[in-house]
């Protein structure tokens, strides 16, 4: 059943990453090896065809093989490392409304509730789970389908997820005040506003906790303190400008909101191992060689 829906991506997967004209499905596909790759992730289920990958966020690090899946709860920066090729994903993007109209059909008033936090979690998946995700890609291959009969899938999907190993945490993370939800949105009013300087008392406030709290459930869902993360945020998006742009450092350094360059060389070296240009020269002659994907530091959204 998983080979299925890995010849399912492949026949409608065009390059590494595409979108598809079903609502909130993605595909990815990967024949060769890459160096490992940023990239920005919103709450979102990666379902995995072939292959393995290696998700590395803050101080967290988990591995998704061959017919397992991981549920993202977060926006989040992370580093991307493809460990077994070909690979093939299909990825769906978390509705609210969706997940919720479902959990009003459940009978029972749901599973206990996790811990308050998780960034990532993986379980394998289930042979009616494969089947349903199969065939929600398969409606690619009859575009006149996808209107009809896209939702009743989805639906199943996120049906058959709920009575799984992940249920516990999507319906932690579809309570609309728990503290998934609300690490939720202070990790995406980080996002929104990485270009300005943030204190942890203002995310605390939009987050609606304290000061301790906020760090102490930030960190344990993301391995990193809100602080860091909007740093890294600013980092990764500065890399992404300098490679794709025709900017200097000090030009990058400003669009993402650093008012010192020296400053920002020096977090841009920590991070990265060189100085800005000298970083962005080696991604392009990196890319010229033949190696990289264009989805290498290609701007936010989810590209797992």
């Amino acid at each position: 059943m998983v080979d299925r829906l890995a010849r399912a991506v492949e026949r409608h997967c065009e390059g590494l990453w595409s979108e598809t004209a079903v609502p909130r499905l993605s595909l990815v596909a990967l024949d060769e090896f890459i160096e490992p790759t940023e990239m920005m992730y919103e709450p979102m289920v990666c379902f995995i065809a072939e292959g393995s990958k290696r998700t590395a966020v803050g101080d967290r690090c988990w591995v998704t093989p061959r017919g397992e899946m991981a549920l993202i709860t977060l926006d989040m920066p992370v580093t991307a490392a493809f460990e077994k090729v070909p690979y093939r994903a299909a990825v769906m993007r978390l509705d609210s409304r969706a997940l919720a109209a479902v959990q009003m059909e459940l009978e029972e008033t749901g599973p206990p509730s996790p811990p308050d936090v998780s960034v990532a979690v993986t379980a394998s998946m289930a042979p009616e789970l494969v089947d349903a995700v199969t065939r929600w890609v398969q409606l690619l291959d009859a575009p006149a389908d996808i209107r009809p009969l896209a939702s009743g899938i989805e639906s199943e999907i996120l049906y058959r997820l709920l009575r799984g190993p992940l249920g516990p945490v999507l319906s932690h993370w579809s309570m609309a005040d728990s503290a998934a939800s609300r690490i939720r949105t202070a990790a995406r009013w980080i996002c929104d506003h990485y270009t300005e300087s943030l204190s942890i008392g203002e995310i605390a406030a939009v987050a609606g906790m304290s000061p301790a709290t906020l760090h102490r459930h930030f960190k344990a869902a993301t391995g990193m303190s809100p602080l860091r993360f909007h740093k890294r945020l600013r980092l990764q998006e500065a890399r992404r400008r300098l490679f794709t742009g025709d900017m200097t450092a000090a030009q990058a350094a400003q669009a993402v909101g650093y008012v010192s360059a020296t400053q920002f060389n020096r977090e841009y070296r920590s991070a990265y191992g060189l100085p800005p240009g000298q970083d962005a020269a080696r991604l392009r002659a990196r890319l010229a060689d033949g190696g990289e994907s264009q989805v290498l530091l290609d701007g936010s959204g989810a590209k797992p």
